[in-house]
């Protein structure tokens, strides 16, 4: 499936007429619509946290329900770690698996139909009876809604003028970090509750695969990314996508375009997967497989722990549910605050500065007993990671070129899968072997590695053309 592109000269005239287009409703729906899909990952993964603790106060991963997992009875919370574990070792066998299928297969094509096997297996997981048998579902719907938000990212990159990528990912993240408040509000309400002989969280699951339809219908009208149909030489509906895009643009602005910039085509390569250890992309690859494990351990470590480390602080299980509600909604906050500083600041140093506050906020969280103090600690690291969120989702797809971007940031996406897997039992371990302030000193070790990587080995990108940073 590589090696049929299209002459980089022709990929890089593509190119020159997106950047050349002006901010516009146009693009920004394509941005808003694309978006959408990455709503039900992040719901996803968010549920586990806050669903956790009624999932465990039911019994399904009591040691008789949990199968082969039982061996794991020395980590106090092994029943929830396995199931977080499950959620996150799908999704990296997913990315490592079948990211390559959106640079083969086209990005629309594939964050189509990677919402409805999410659909169909997180619907089945809602049903199961065991604990095993809901990690097994876990497993499954993780192999294919994980590529899901890197064929997003690189639609997103590849769609958007390079004047304004930083904002773009910056709605993107605001849109998808929305429904992590209505994931902890559902949880909340339906904590404790049967409905219809159901239990409350498997509603909360079930609400999820349903509204994932009706976004899978919503997108069907998104046009492929005429970067990718370029290379592929497909010219001719590459040419079609662009000159509907510009007719609207200009119906719109009510202004003739600008002429396109040159714009350096990208060096050609083979497109095979191997090509992202290439000389070329080596450092990058490693820099960023490093930095996602690492940045991982401090996002999710908290975000999908949020409940059991407030209980962990002495608050019950009720009031506990509430304040993670209350952090929740502090997700967006980020992502709006980036609006204005997404094209202004270097990408790198926004995701230093988001790491460096991750690290502070969790150190003062660990060491507070008073709830309001514990909440504003937590609304604040949720603001940080959310910052260093949207900047590395651009920043990972901006560092490789058009005909191995969704493969290579799947790639180095994948560790961050891998390392929450093992995170979700690690936290379980040090939260009962030393509390918060143990999981604070996980945390900020990973953070610290984190920076490390971006700082060091990291390149800038702010507005620049993708095919200039890959030239």
């Amino acid at each position: 499936m590589a090696g049929i592109f299209m002459s980089d000269g022709d990929a890089a005239d593509i190119a020159a007429r997106l950047d050349r287009l002006p901010r516009s409703w146009v693009i920004w729906k394509m941005i808003i619509l694309a978006s959408t899909g990455g709503v039900f990952e992040f719901y996803d993964l968010f549920l586990t946290g806050y669903i956790a603790p009624d999932m465990a106060r039911s019994g399904i991963f009591s040691h008789a329900n949990i199968g082969i997992f039982a061996t794991l009875q020395g980590i106090a919370v092994s029943g929830v770690g396995t199931f977080v574990f499950c959620t996150f070792a799908g999704m990296w066998v997913g990315l490592v698996i079948f990211s390559q299928f959106a640079d083969w297969f086209g990005r629309r094509t594939v964050f189509t139909w990677s919402l409805l096997w999410y659909v169909g297996c997180t619907a089945i997981m809602a049903f199961q009876p065991t604990g095993q048998a809901m990690n097994i579902w876990r497993f499954i719907a993780g192999i294919g809604f994980s590529v899901q938000l890197v064929t997003i990212d690189a639609y997103i990159s590849e769609m958007i003028p390079k004047g304004e990528r930083g904002r773009a990912f910056a709605a993107n993240q605001f849109i998808t970090f929305c429904v992590v408040p209505v994931t902890a509000l559902l949880a909340w309400l339906f904590s404790a509750r049967q409905i219809a002989g159901f239990d409350g969280w498997r509603w909360v699951i079930l609400i999820g695969s349903t509204g994932a339809f009706a976004v899978w219908a919503l997108r069907a009208g998104l046009p492929e990314s005429p970067r990718w149909l370029a290379l592929h030489g497909m010219m001719g509906e590459a040419n079609a996508v662009m000159d509907d895009i510009e007719r609207r643009v200009i119906a719109e602005t009510r202004q003739a375009l600008p002429a396109p910039e040159r714009v350096m085509p990208e060096k050609a390569g083979t497109g095979h997967f191997y090509e992202i250890f290439a000389p070329r992309y080596f450092e990058r690859t490693v820099m960023l497989s490093i930095f996602n494990m690492a940045q991982v351990i401090g996002f999710y470590g908290f975000a999908a722990w949020v409940p059991t480390l407030l209980v962990a602080r002495g608050i019950a299980l009720p009031n506990s549910l509430e304040y993670s509600f209350i952090i929740a909604i502090a997700n967006p906050l980020g992502p709006v605050l980036g609006m204005f500083i997404a094209d202004r600041v270097e990408r790198k140093f926004q995701i230093l500065f988001g790491l460096t506050m991750m690290g502070v906020f969790m150190a003062l969280f660990s060491i507070s007993k008073s709830p309001d103090i514990l909440v504003v600690f937590g609304v604040l690291f949720s603001i940080c990671a959310t910052v260093m969120s949207y900047a590395y989702h651009s920043y990972q797809t901006e560092l490789y070129p058009t005909r191995i971007r969704a493969r290579a940031a799947g790639f180095v996406y994948a560790w961050s899968r891998i390392a929450a897997a093992f995170a979700g039992l690690a936290i379980g371990y040090f939260l009962h072997a030393g509390g918060v302030p143990a999981v604070a000193v996980f945390i900020s070790i990973a953070v610290i590695v984190g920076m490390v990587m971006i700082s060091v080995f990291g390149p800038r990108t702010s507005a620049r053309a993708l095919e200039e940073i890959n030239h």
